[in-house]
């Protein structure tokens, strides 16, 4: 990796949980400068302007939920058990330190769905994935007899992300994991119900 590319990804790293954290209009220049320790011309000679610093931190922090998820799943051969990697994940997302701050997908949605449209696109691709995986993993799981036949993937998995952010938003605002148990044990036993 070159001088410039270090440079750019040590700069990504440094201001991308600050970013989840206080969204792109409560980060500040002095923020990334604090954060990094650069001043606003190496900042800026490495990024365009505030948005690319913002869109790269977005990519980061949802890169290191994907990885974290991905390596979960994988590890998991039956269908079920990869979806149930999903409540098992959230119920303790307070201390994880990669959430800490709160879901990125979560956290740019609510901020940037009518101010920042780069924004807003990305967490759009970001819960579409998402989507995708969930339905894969059904779908799959009926081919293999895993999951009922009668499961209908795009109806669950709307239901499965709309429980995850729902009790992600709450937790987060409250600072109590109480709804986090409760939502995830009903997400357990819902997809266990998909059991064939």
């Amino acid at each position: 990796m070159s001088k410039a590319n270090q440079t750019k990804q040590f700069i990504i790293e440094k201001t991308a949980p600050i970013f989840n954290c206080k969204g792109y209009s409560g980060t500040s220049l002095n923020d990334m400068i604090s954060a990094t320790g650069l001043s606003k011309g190496s900042i800026y000679g490495n990024f365009e302007n505030k948005d690319d610093v913002a869109l790269a931190a977005f990519d980061h922090n949802y890169s290191l939920i994907v990885t974290y998820l991905r390596k979960q799943i994988e590890a998991r051969p039956k269908m079920i058990d990869r979806l149930l990697v999903y409540p098992e994940t959230y119920r303790n997302f307070l201390e994880l330190p990669i959430l800490k701050a709160g879901c990125p997908i979560l956290n740019t949605s609510t901020e940037a769905d009518d101010t920042h449209p780069l924004l807003r696109a990305k967490a759009i691709n970001a819960l579409m994935f998402w989507k995708s995986v969930v339905i894969k993993s059904i779908k799959t799981g009926i081919e293999r007899h895993e999951i009922k036949d009668t499961t209908d993937a795009n109806q669950f998995s709307f239901i499965l992300m709309s429980l995850i952010e729902g009790a992600v938003m709450q937790a987060k605002v409250t600072g109590s994991s109480e709804v986090l148990k409760i939502t995830m044990d009903y997400l357990e036993k819902l997809i266990k119900d998909l059991e064939v």
